[in-house]
């Protein structure tokens, strides 16, 4: 996962002004605001913040003649908007319910976007009451199935070995030796080489499908008219889907794992199996290539989570260290429990589970040395 929180009114900021990094880039977005106005039946006096975001894009809120926008600030020279005007399009293609594009100044990073609302799924959740949750995970397992169903090869990027072992390692240089500064070296290293390298084997496996990669409640909005949502509905009835640009074309098992082992929120392993298993029956349904074993391909699910979860790990770890920003890291607990929960099921993660554990404190030295830097 990269969590570049890219997701209009996904996190609420206070009505603070808006500050910028430059006057010369505040007097170039109210000149690009000034011509949009007019045409777009903007209200600029209304301008305020959407969202924040852990990368340079950054969003405001502004009323229209016809309810809200959202426009987009992302600095060219930080953020490249290309691949989110690309997936946008693709998503748009498959049915899902996305943001448009109503204006774009690609030379100066602005660009303006309808909105899909100021709550996300995750805002409306019942963390008490997992299956009260069930008719909103319907919604995003329909969105899902339909994303996969459009697929296509050579469109985005390939998730391919090369971009799982560099997400990887961010676990090592971010979170294991900058982190909790443990040395990389030697008898760990190795193990980490010879876990990675079956991590990888294990979930190029499995076919490949247009992946979301960031595919989470945090990640999906809902509709405006919330009490008119339905199943099969319109796609203005439908859960809003943001924060794709990033998205790959790779292992089908990625974006359920994405799902059901949240970055931000955990469930009883009952409730997950429960969605996860009306994932497969409809994407079996739909002709997708979940295969014909439920077991099999849940086994595949925990190994592409494993995956996301080293990785997130990392990425937390850097956005904390690198960037300033520590509310990240207070949830990679959630993420060490993951990846110790499935090292435990499988015998062939057995060494990663004790390297973690030693790492985190939770067990008796067993034959590791690792060095502190």
């Amino acid at each position: 996962m990269t969590p570049t929180e890219a997701r209009p009114g996904a996190t609420p900021m206070s009505e603070t002004a808006i500050t910028w990094t430059s006057p010369e880039r505040e007097t170039a977005f109210h000149q690009w605001l000034d011509t949009q106005a007019a045409p777009q039946q903007l209200q600029p006096a209304t301008l305020r913040p959407a969202s924040a975001d852990a990368s340079f894009r950054r969003y405001f809120r502004i009323d229209a003649a016809e309810g809200t926008r959202i426009i987009m600030d992302a600095p060219p020279e930080k953020e490249n908007c290309h691949p989110f005007v690309h997936v946008a399009g693709l998503m748009q293609e498959a049915g899902l319910n996305v943001p448009q594009i109503l204006a774009w100044n690609e030379a100066q990073g602005f660009m303006l976007l309808s909105d899909l609302g100021g709550q996300t799924m995750m805002q409306v959740i019942d963390r008490d009451h997992a299956a009260a949750n069930l008719p909103l995970y319907l919604q995003a397992v329909d969105a899902l199935v339909a994303w996969q169903k459009a697929s296509r090869p050579g469109v985005l990027p390939p998730y391919d070995a090369a971009l799982l072992r560099r997400e990887l390692e961010l676990f090592p240089d971010w979170y294991l030796a900058r982190h909790r500064g443990v040395a990389v070296e030697d008898k760990l290293r190795q193990t980490l080489d010879a876990m990675f390298a079956l991590i990888i084997e294990r979930n190029l496996a499995w076919p490949s499908v247009y992946v979301h990669r960031d595919f989470m409640p945090r990640n999906l909005m809902i509709p405006a008219d919330a009490g008119e949502q339905r199943l099969g509905g319109t796609p203005e009835t439908r859960l809003g889907v943001l924060d794709f640009q990033d998205a790959v074309y790779g292992p089908i098992t990625y974006d359920i794992a994405s799902l059901m082992r949240d970055a931000f929120l955990s469930w009883d392993e009952e409730f997950v199996l429960d969605v996860t298993i009306r994932y497969w029956q409809k994407a079996r349904s739909a002709g997708l290539p979940v295969g014909d074993d439920f077991g099999e391909f849940y086994r595949g699910v925990e190994w592409m989570g494993l995956q996301r979860h080293l990785k997130v790990a990392g990425i937390f770890a850097r956005l904390t260290l690198r960037d300033g920003k520590p509310q990240y890291l207070a949830d990679a607990p959630r993420f060490i429990q993951y990846i110790r929960a499935t090292c435990a099921r499988y015998i062939e993660l057995k060494p990663l589970l004790r390297l973690v554990d030693e790492v985190e404190g939770i067990t008796e030295a067993s034959g590791y040395a690792f060095g502190r830097v």
